[in-house]
């Protein structure tokens, strides 16, 4: 910290959706990174904020929406065994989608260099025994995977829409 300002002040800033992905995707270039998203509970809004920017493709391989459970272990080969014991709201699940999207939507046998995924509860009703709001949101690079749980308050929208600002948070976090 430097005279009272936080190491992280890039992180602890309130940014629009569009700030935050800009800001992704410029790290990304600027490493030569490129991302895949697997997104569930979002439902493409989390590639969308991303090719919303300009100058995207420089960096977006692409998006999966692997809303259905059987889509995330056929595409994204999310282990059949845990979403039968767990169900898909699970951060084993965000786990293996972050991880998963990365092979997927790699290229020439090479992964994408960031996998960003998303699974949970937007409601009206709780799914897999989880309580509306509950998020999983998955970010997995060569150096490791990293899952943040938590719950979002509010209606659908505000869920959806808050957890894929989340999520592009969390990458760039990660970069």
């Amino acid at each position: 910290m430097i005279d009272g300002i936080p190491e992280d002040l890039d992180e602890t800033l309130v940014r629009t959706p569009r700030e935050s992905a800009a800001l992704l995707l410029d790290r990304l270039v600027e490493l030569g990174w490129t991302v895949a998203v697997a997104e569930s509970l979002t439902g493409g809004l989390v590639v969308s904020s991303l090719v919303d920017v300009p100058g995207a493709s420089r960096a977006v391989r692409g998006g999966v929406v692997a809303y259905a459970t059987d889509l995330k272990h056929g595409v994204l080969g999310v282990d059949q065994a845990l979403l039968d014991a767990h169900g898909a709201v699970n951060p084993r699940v965000a786990r293996q989608m972050a991880r998963g999207v990365r092979d997927v939507l790699g290229r020439d046998g090479i992964a994408a260099d960031v996998g960003i995924a998303t699974t949970g509860v937007a409601g009206p009703d709780e799914q897999d025994g989880q309580p509306v709001g509950t998020v999983h949101i998955a970010v997995s690079t060569p150096l490791g995977t990293r899952v943040d749980s938590l719950v979002i308050a509010g209606d659908r929208e505000r869920i959806r829409r808050e957890t894929a600002h989340l999520a592009i948070r969390r990458a760039l976090a990660a970069l």
